[in-house]
């Protein structure tokens, strides 16, 4: 179930312009010319990788020459017409933060695709533009394709026809933060997947200016890179009412279990090479959700005790998350449920999403009932419900267990954990 970004697109091109040092900012667009942007029409990417070459790279110079017709330069600007294929970068991006500022006319509709995905909305906000009845009286900003998750602005901020807006845009995993004109539009929403709402947003795409209906102009195109450990800190911050420290950084203090087989190196509770056993919290849980950052050795196999009762496997007297190196050639061939994220022979988790090997990565998962959620550096990758699943784990008897200690089930391998935090949920939140 590996659900990253169509391979066409994961290749980066050169980028477009060097970093400024003191902000890690740089430009997306030359002023100057169209190098490093091309033509791509509103068309599922998914569908286009899967063309053969000949038939892909008509479509694409198809597009590339609506482009020719429909956008200019103009005075440091980007100009479109309200017509033809929309601009897209020819790198893409994955953690990233946004800013630029569009000028655009009565009637137009644009936007913003991230990762090659609608979108974030620009339109004619009035009501003569006649789009009220599709929300278009709350403003631009929002994340108008979602279904499932927030999709309008909180208020309308957009400025005048006639008069510059700027839009800055955060991207960390699946969630969105977007700022129209110093108004907070979208606070962290989880984008949808518009190709395939089975899926998670892609890892990585483009950045595509979306234009119709009217002229519109683009200026100021800038985009920073995240790095990992900027949006582990992002992730661990929000929302972060409740949550408890279940690790000093320095003891075992508040763990009970296979302590032996377990060290701390660097504020981090590693499991030593070789050894195995399941480290526990004295605290038993029902309902909760922890976070935790965790870092994996080539090949690194370990897992997320669930409402384990402290005796036996994990992944049969309660439940196991699986925490694992899905790109090592020695787990090719595993099963879906047995892959990282996984409820250990339950639940499948959606595949691509770990951070390269031996980089931190975040992890959050809440338990409701029967219901789990996991999400992987912003992303979510399982949402199910194990009392309507049956394991395929024989003798998995704790499947339903409804509460139990929180831990790690080592497999013999170097996995690292730390900002460990847990918040316990009432009954049926």
């Amino acid at each position: 179930m590996r659900h990253g970004y169509p391979a066409l697109f994961l290749a980066a091109a050169a980028a477009v312009g060097q970093a400024d040092p003191a902000t890690g900012c740089r430009p997306l667009w030359n002023g100057r010319d169209l190098t490093g942007w091309h033509g791509q029409r509103h068309f599922d990417p998914y569908k286009l990788a899967a063309m053969p070459a000949e038939p892909r790279q008509k479509l694409r110079a198809e597009d590339d020459a609506t482009v020719a017709r429909h956008w200019r330069v103009e005075s440091g600007e980007l100009v479109n017409d309200g017509d033809g294929a929309y601009l897209t970068t020819d790198e893409v991006f994955g953690d990233a933060e946004y800013s630029l500022e569009y000028r655009t006319v009565a009637l137009a509709d644009s936007g913003i695709y991230l990762r090659g995905c609608p979108q974030v909305q620009i339109w004619d906000t009035t009501e003569a533009g006649g789009k009220w009845k599709l929300g278009a009286d709350k403003g631009s900003g929002g994340l108008w394709n979602n279904e499932q998750h927030e999709r309008f602005p909180p208020q309308l901020a957009d400025k005048p026809f006639g008069e510059w807006n700027r839009l800055e845009i955060r991207q960390i995993g699946a969630l969105t933060w977007v700022e129209l004109n110093g108004v907070v539009t979208a606070d962290g929403v989880v984008m949808e997947n518009y190709w395939n709402r089975k899926l998670p947003l892609p890892r990585t795409g483009p950045l595509q200016l979306q234009t119709h209906g009217g002229e519109i102009r683009f200026r100021n195109l800038q985009v920073r890179e995240i790095p990992a450990a900027e949006a582990n800190a992002v992730l661990g911050a929000r929302d972060g009412a409740g949550f408890a420290s279940l690790f000093d950084g320095k003891t075992f203090a508040g763990w009970q279990g296979d302590l032996d087989s377990y060290e701390i190196v660097d504020g981090a509770i590693r499991c030593k090479a070789g050894r195995g056993g399941n480290l526990f919290t004295a605290g038993r849980y029902a309902d909760f959700t922890v976070r935790l950052q965790f870092r994996l050795p080539p090949g690194g196999n370990n897992g997320l005790a669930i409402r384990y009762p402290g005796q036996g496997s994990p992944a049969h007297t309660g439940v196991e998350v699986q925490v694992l190196d899905d790109t090592a050639e020695k787990h090719a061939q595993l099963k879906d449920h047995q892959y990282h994220g996984s409820v250990y022979g339950v639940l499948p988790a959606h595949r691509g999403y770990l951070r390269p090997v031996g980089e931190w990565n975040f992890e959050e998962v809440t338990v409701r009932g029967s219901r789990y959620l996991v999400a992987l550096n912003g992303t979510p990758i399982v949402d199910g419900d194990v009392a309507k699943v049956t394991s395929q784990l024989e003798g998995h008897v704790g499947k339903d267990r409804t509460e139990g200690h929180f831990g790690f089930c080592g497999h013999g391998d170097a996995v690292e954990f730390r900002a460990i935090a847990i918040r316990p949920l009432p009954a049926g939140r």
